[in-house]
């Protein structure tokens, strides 16, 4: 049963009073989701829940699975299928999913994985809030593969990326990473869907080529290859193993490299398109906080306050992680003297900040633990500390 209703506007544009984990379906389906399976584990539980319930009335096909790892390899085969497959889960289920993940980035499979962070390790405190599962987004599995990480800060910004989720998986053939946070997921705000009309939705690039001359990786249109479902007039091969462009094994280390520098080119390639930032108040600022996910609010508020007590603060949202914004930073970095990094775990994205910003910068981290959410005081204490 749901805990929350929707209603047209005049132009048609749903509105409602949601959760961000209720918001992400219902992003997720306007884009396309047809297909769900998943494990519950607190706190992304609702989002199974509202899956089962809506996928059925869009046609689409909602199925508990087993454990954490099945779920993230049906996901798998449903979108080989043709299908916008999507997995929700914490960060236990994460590390468990991880194999699969790499088989997804192996394979170019697109596909939408969403991970709503509680304090670890191990099962630690599942219904208290941490940035623990950066790291564990960008290298949790194994050996070198491209990654695409989104975080948003508010309940519309999770309708908002979930939408840019889909749109990336299937323009770059990849599984894409919507990282989220136990504050977020049950924060209830006022959203407004767009109208389907006004959707600009990406579906991934179709073969163009009769069945005899269709190859699974074919680089002969670009590094992204079309992609065509099992089940059709298409027959093909995919493997785990590193493949040529008919899907079969290969282990000569020049087409080893031809072949992984490829799905890593096709992001990196395209950082302007992927990679998201917002600035706030950075024109003036001589202290920057960067941050992402829901302590982007509480950085906003010190911001504020910090400004009326003369202190030149500016922010720096990360919405996208991974590939992580190199450029953003460096080039605030270059005119902003002291850099402050907000994360609710013991440092791990200030490690990437420090290296982007080339040593231009004074960079220290304000940190907090302990499952318990960051204040602007907290911040502003931390900032003027610095400076006495």
């Amino acid at each position: 049963m749901l805990f929350y209703k929707l209603f047209k506007d005049k132009d048609g544009r749903k509105v409602g009073f949601v959760q961000a984990n209720e918001a992400c379906i219902e992003a997720a389906l306007l884009a396309g989701m047809r297909f769900f399976a998943g494990y519950p584990i607190t706190p992304s539980s609702e989002m199974a829940s509202v899956s089962s319930e809506k996928l059925p009335m869009y046609g689409g096909k909602f199925i508990q699975m087993e454990d954490e790892i099945a779920a993230m390899t049906a996901v798998c085969g449903a979108s080989m299928a043709g299908l916008k497959a999507m997995t929700a889960t914490s960060g236990p289920g994460f590390s468990l999913k991880q194999e699969a993940i790499g088989y997804a980035a192996m394979n170019e499979i697109p596909c939408v994985i969403v991970n709503v962070q509680r304090a670890g390790p191990s099962t630690g405190l599942p219904t208290q809030v941490s940035q623990g599962d950066v790291m564990q987004a960008r290298w949790g599995t194994h050996g070198d593969h491209p990654i695409i990480v989104l975080s948003p800060s508010t309940v519309v910004e999770t309708a908002d990326l979930t939408f840019d989720a889909f749109n990336l998986a299937e323009k770059y053939r990849t599984p894409v990473i919507l990282l989220m946070d136990e504050t977020l997921a049950h924060m209830r705000e006022k959203i407004t869907l767009p109208a389907e009309n006004e959707l600009k939705l990406v579906e991934r690039k179709r073969a163009t080529v009769p069945p005899s001359d269709y190859r699974s990786f074919d680089t002969r249109f670009g590094d992204v290859p079309p992609f065509e479902p099992y089940g059709g007039k298409y027959h093909f091969h995919i493997t785990g193993l590193t493949h040529d462009e008919m899907g079969f094994p290969i282990v000569e280390p020049d087409d080893v490299v031809k072949a992984m520098d490829r799905i890593h080119r096709k992001i990196n390639n395209n950082l302007d398109d992927i990679v998201k930032v917002k600035q706030f108040q950075t024109d003036d600022a001589e202290i920057l906080l960067v941050s992402f996910g829901t302590p982007v609010r509480t950085c906003l508020g010190a911001m504020e306050i910090g400004r009326k007590e003369g202190l030149k603060i500016g922010v720096l949202q990360l919405q996208t992680i991974w590939p992580f914004p190199d450029k953003a930073v460096l080039n605030l970095a270059k005119k902003i003297g002291k850099i402050f990094v907000v994360e609710l775990n013991m440092g791990q994205i200030i490690n990437e900040v420090q290296r982007a910003s080339q040593g231009k910068s004074n960079i220290k981290g304000i940190n907090k633990y302990d499952g318990l959410f960051i204040s602007p005081d907290e911040i502003l204490s931390h900032i003027l500390e610095s400076k006495g």
